[in-house]
């Protein structure tokens, strides 16, 4: 189990979608793409110039998208979708549902510009709404990886995978401190901080404040164990009630609304399971604004030092 981290740059979590897919489509002619007008955006250019006869450029049309790539996999390819996580969830639910979801097509949805950390974009686009909207249709399967390496990992999972995906990522440019050769295990969390005082359970962008978190908690005396639940849903029920029987509290982190995402899954979980105290970092019913995305995290209370207030709170109620 890894304590320690190499941090290698930084970059954004869409160019890991923008590589992994590349990668994947030399080794499987059945893998096409489809975006919605936004290739530059979703790191697909590579791909459209790679294999211009597997692209398809759908303009601002998201629902037909949803279509287009339902019956792609009807015929047996393997359709990726690009567009924004808004436009890939809210705007095309409908046909997410009634055409993907319900007879269980094996159409990845590939969604960018996640969260509050979009920035400057505003309330509009920056949902915090999707993991909960996806995990919620059966048979869909819920992806958010935590920086560059992951996403390409992930990605490159999910095309050998037989089922409809949803996989969220983002914008910014973040820490790359996963290692380069680490296996991607869809359903699988990733332990990457050892600690027997409280268990932090972070998916996305909220795993690398989790460990700036247990690090300034060690200075503490607070020995926090950090686990990456890069899989929403199917929830590895096994690893988490695994840590959180030898730490017997919880923190959740999350870039999402607190109803919905990760935490809500655990606190059910755990209410079924082994009834534990818990602490939310998620944002508390709010939508976003225009801003700088650290900012922004400060604001709505998903920074690193809201991890630290979680953990502290949770430790007063063991």
């Amino acid at each position: 189990m890894t304590t320690t981290f190499e941090v290698t740059g930084k970059k954004d979590t869409r160019s890991g979608f923008g590589e992994g897919l590349l990668e994947i489509a030399q080794e499987n002619p059945a893998v096409v793409g489809l975006c919605a007008d936004l290739t530059g955006s979703l790191k697909m250019n590579a791909f459209k110039e790679a294999f211009p006869e597997r692209f398809f450029q759908v303009g601002i049309a998201e629902a037909n998208m949803m279509g287009i790539a339902a019956g792609l996999a009807t015929a047996g390819k393997i359709p990726f979708t690009g567009t924004f996580a808004n436009f890939s969830t809210g705007r095309v639910y409908d046909q997410i549902r009634q055409s993907i979801a319900y007879s269980n097509k094996n159409v990845k949805i590939c969604a960018s510009h996640a969260g509050i950390t979009l920035g400057e974009d505003g309330a509009t686009h920056q949902i915090l709404e999707d993991l909960g909207m996806m995990k919620m249709l059966p048979h869909m399967t819920v992806i958010n990886p935590c920086d560059f390496n992951q996403t390409k990992a992930a990605t490159k999972a999910i095309a050998t995978y037989d089922g409809p995906v949803y996989l969220r990522f983002g914008r910014p440019k973040v820490p790359i401190f996963i290692p380069e050769n680490m296996p991607f295990e869809i359903g699988k969390a990733v332990p990457l901080r050892e600690g027997n005082d409280v268990t932090i359970f972070a998916t996305g962008h909220l795993v690398w404040k989790s460990l700036e978190a247990a690090e300034a908690l060690a200075d503490k005396g607070i020995a926090a164990q950090v686990i990456n639940v890069h899989t929403i849903k199917p929830l590895d029920e096994e690893t988490i009630l695994d840590a959180v029987s030898t730490t017997q509290c919880v923190v959740t982190a999350e870039e999402h609304q607190m109803n919905g995402g990760l935490g809500d899954s655990i606190a059910q979980l755990l209410a079924r399971k082994m009834p534990l105290p818990m602490e939310f970092v998620a944002v508390n019913d709010q939508f976003g604004e225009s801003g700088q995305p650290e900012e922004l995290m400060v604001k709505y209370g998903i920074a690193t030092s809201h991890v630290i207030k979680a953990v502290e709170n949770v430790l007063k109620r063991k």
